[in-house]
């Protein structure tokens, strides 16, 4: 019997039981094969693969390849459980979902769970695909997980609350509210699988991140009737779901009623919600209110709030504000992350302070903190945006020096800067190494290359790159369209 994980919506309910007629024989992508799981007589035992092998899969193309070849052969079926598991944990802390390693995508995922299954003492357990259905939702993946849940039933396991609700946060964290809520409503009709504060924890932070602030007060008047109260996380999700809609009376009111719930206190997640929306917002003096409100609480601020406050203070122009707090960091010994330092370069960079952006970017580097993409896209665009284009060639050889894993942001920034600069032989370059690096461009990519075509008079390039971006599919017809135009 074949069973498939596919990225197609099944047309089978993913409550119940699935069958062989219920699912096509086959499908594009996610193949996963039945099979007997008892040793052979006279096995030699299980083979030690160490960790270090395994945890390979997730770091390079080749190994990648190399443990799909294994999941396909069966000549790999008594590897080392705990190697192969820590592998499978590992894939899911990463959340490295996609790898498009050809013109067809390639999961990671995948490979591990065939390569899983295929072991001799491999038993399913509803823990397994808890943990890939939360991963799923968390990297929105709504069909797969759905069609997981098929292949659990398949496996003759009954759900459990974790699935169910590992189910819910999938389709709340793709915006599918309606599939969650109905979720919700058939873990009422099994036994023993009666929702929880967990499940409707994770249902209001969904509501509240797409803004369907009219369905968490169905979700709280749900919950107040089957006798659930509200926590903290509760709280606190629907607290930052109001701030972030710039809602602040809604969100205080919010924090009154987690007061004097009784249950629950406000702690530094409450504090961060506060402190970021107002910031955001603008709103400095309120922001700095709350946080001594929250300090008189006995509420410590941590290393997030600190760099929400310097966010603020830079983006309000108040610099020296910002300096006392990287000051005060110092003195009570929170060590800068990456993010303090991203934060007050973009900060310096969007001033045109460029010295000063220089200076805290050596001195990271100085204080062994590594860059990352984010830090390059923003000396970028700085360097772009006030004419320093040689500047940002010297930060390609940093770079190149370097083991930065780059994305599409960060070559939406080198193409914006030299083809703000007239150089379309650069811009088409570093778009054609998008395609070396497998980065998809976006609708980004394209605006800037078509502006670029634009300033330089090359209208018919730039219309005829703009119907092509609309019309196809297949991104490989533009980096071949580039090419024959530079």
């Amino acid at each position: 019997m074949n069973l498939t994980w596919s990225s197609g919506v099944s047309s089978a309910t993913p409550f119940a039981p699935a069958t062989d007629k219920a699912l096509p024989k086959t499908r594009r992508r996610f193949h996963v094969e039945s099979l007997k799981r008892r040793a052979k007589a006279g096995s030699a035992g299980l083979v030690k693969e160490p960790k270090k092998e395994l945890s390979r899969i997730l770091r390079t193309e080749a190994a990648i390849r190399g443990v799909q070849n294994k999941a396909k052969s069966n000549s790999h079926k008594q590897l080392w459980p705990k190697a192969l598991l820590e592998a499978l944990d590992d894939a899911i802390k990463r959340r490295r979902w996609q790898s498009a390693l050809e013109a067809n995508t390639i999961f990671v995922l995948d490979a591990i769970f065939a390569l899983l299954r295929k072991q001799c003492w491999y038993e399913p357990r509803c823990q397994t695909y808890a943990k890939l259905l939360m991963m799923l939702g968390k990297c929105r993946q709504p069909e797969e997980a759905s069609h997981l849940f098929e292949i659990m039933y398949s496996e003759g396991l009954k759900p459990t609350v974790d699935v169910y609700t590992a189910l819910v946060s999938a389709y709340g964290h793709s915006g599918l509210l309606d599939q969650a809520l109905s979720t919700v409503e058939d873990m009422k009709s099994v036994v023993d699988c009666e929702p929880d504060i967990y499940t409707y924890s994770i249902l209001v932070s969904c509501c509240a991140k797409f803004r369907r602030f009219d369905l968490i007060e169905h979700v709280l008047a749900e919950m107040s009737f089957l006798g659930i109260q509200c926590n903290s996380v509760t709280y606190n999700s629907i607290i930052d779901g109001y701030g972030k809609a710039g809602m602040f009376e809604q969100m205080d009111n919010t924090l009154n009623d987690m007061i004097e719930n009784g249950n629950c206190h406000p702690d530094v997640f409450t504090l961060n919600s506060f402190v970021g929306a107002l910031g955001k917002d603008g709103q400095i003096d309120k922001m700095e209110k709350w946080y001594d409100e929250f300090q008189l609480m006995g509420i410590k601020p941590d290393l997030t709030t600190f760099n929400l406050m310097i966010k603020s203070y830079g983006k309000a122009g108040m610099y020296k504000k910002m300096k006392t707090v990287m000051d005060f960091m110092e003195r009570r010994f929170f060590t800068p992350t990456i993010v303090t330092y991203n934060t007050v370069i973009e900060v310096f960079g969007k001033a045109g302070e460029i010295e000063k952006m220089d200076q805290h970017f050596l001195k990271m580097k100085h204080l062994g903190v590594k860059p990352n993409s984010i830090t390059y896209c923003s000396l970028v665009s700085a360097y772009s945006k006030v004419g320093r284009i040689d500047k940002v060639e010297s930060i390609m050889r940093h770079v190149d020096n370097s083991d930065v894993v780059l994305d599409t942001p960060f070559f939406n920034c080198i193409i914006s800067a030299y083809g703000q600069a007239g150089d379309l032989k650069k811009m088409s370059e570093f778009f054609m190494a998008m395609r070396e690096r497998k980065c998809e461009p976006d609708s980004i990519t394209f605006a800037c290359m078509i502006q670029a075509y634009n300033t330089q008079g090359m209208t018919e390039a730039a219309q005829k790159l703009e119907n092509m971006m609309i019309s196809s599919k297949n991104n490989l017809g533009m980096f071949r369209f580039v090419q024959l135009v530079l």
